[in-house]
């Protein structure tokens, strides 16, 4: 018990005089000092005294579905520093080879009483996934927003960037500089957002009177999944190509360079997130930027309403994204 006290003294700031009055239901502690108290305890993963059990925890977790894509980690700081200006503490749940699973985490944030849940392109936008834990978190009434394009009835607000306006602006863009024969590399076939892509890809296509379906790969989103997808387009004679994110564009020019051609001057490839570093690579990268700061403060606002007891419409807040023409794309 001593080194609990000290353990939750050191992480709140406060004398373990303070956390045991806390503990104890005692009076004399002002409620912010009372919330950072609890919040110590429960990110230090101590069980509360039963008597404090009914409040929520203000700790908001954050599950993302990997680290290595750059947008992930620039989602993750908007919406951590958003939610510690309004006094919740973020947790960060990725799920990793080994490691828990989004189901595992959920069930660890329920047994922490957390405040709310923020899911960023999780299982909730895979068709063929498992949804159960989603429809456990409904049940029990915790505040949850999704970030990115979600399978129906889940109930859930969600926050997303426009697919359809983001291959718009992509397909546009090489059209207009001349480009006929134009891929497009997405993630798997039960991801919702790529499905939104494809399906606009395809309509375009029709639309030019140019080949739609058979431009289209479907890979793992990775440098390696996007390097593989494109040998295979390149393969059909494209010359321009548009890719679900970043990691996939960078595959896609190593794939052109593989095969001893140039960007843009032989192949145009254009990315999707405008996440860190794009314009530093070589040819820094034309790609479709997502409105990531607009985002993660929307997302938030909406978390932060429904634990304040706000009724939230379970609708689609479609965000409008930015193509950033750079170096990589040019005349077909």
């Amino acid at each position: 018990m001593s080194r609990r006290l000290a353990d939750v003294a050191k992480k709140a700031g406060v004398s373990e005089a303070t956390v045991s009055r806390v503990l104890n239901g005692k009076p004399g502690v002002s409620a912010a000092t009372r919330d950072n108290v609890l919040t110590a305890l429960d990110v230090l993963g101590y069980e509360r005294p039963t008597q404090l059990r009914g409040d929520r925890a203000r700790l908001v977790g954050l599950v993302l579905p990997e680290l290595q894509n750059p947008i992930f980690p620039a989602l993750a700081e908007v919406v951590s520093g958003a939610l510690v200006q309004l006094g919740f503490t973020p947790v960060l749940c990725t799920r990793t080879a080994g490691g828990l699973s989004e189901p595992e985490y959920v069930n660890l944030l329920l047994d922490q009483q957390a405040s709310g849940v923020i899911f960023a392109g999780g299982m909730f936008a895979e068709a063929d996934a498992a949804h159960d834990h989603y429809h456990l978190l409904r049940r029990r009434g915790m505040p949850v927003v999704l970030v990115n394009a979600s399978v129906a009835d889940l109930g859930f607000p969600a926050v997303a960037t426009d697919d359809v306006v983001a291959v718009e602006q992509a397909y546009g863009h090489l059209r207009a500089l001349g480009h006929e024969r134009i891929g497009l590399v997405v993630g798997p076939a039960d991801h919702m957002p790529s499905r939104r892509k494809v399906e606009t890809f395809e309509r375009l296509a029709r639309t030019a009177g140019l080949g739609g379906e058979e431009f289209v790969e479907r890979t793992l989103f990775s440098l390696e999944g996007g390097q593989a997808a494109t040998t295979r387009l390149l393969r059909r004679g494209v010359t321009g190509v548009i890719c679900a994110s970043d990691p996939l564009a960078l595959g896609a020019i190593k794939a052109v360079r593989r095969q001893a051609r140039r960007v843009p001057e032989d192949v145009s490839v254009v990315g999707f997130d405008d996440s860190a570093f794009m314009s530093c690579v070589d040819p820094p990268l034309t790609t479709v930027r997502q409105p990531i700061d607009a985002m993660g403060r929307a997302v938030v606002t909406l978390l932060d309403a429904q634990i304040d007891g706000s009724q939230a419409a379970p609708e689609e807040l479609l965000f409008e994204p930015e193509l950033v023409v750079r170096g990589s794309t040019g005349p077909a």
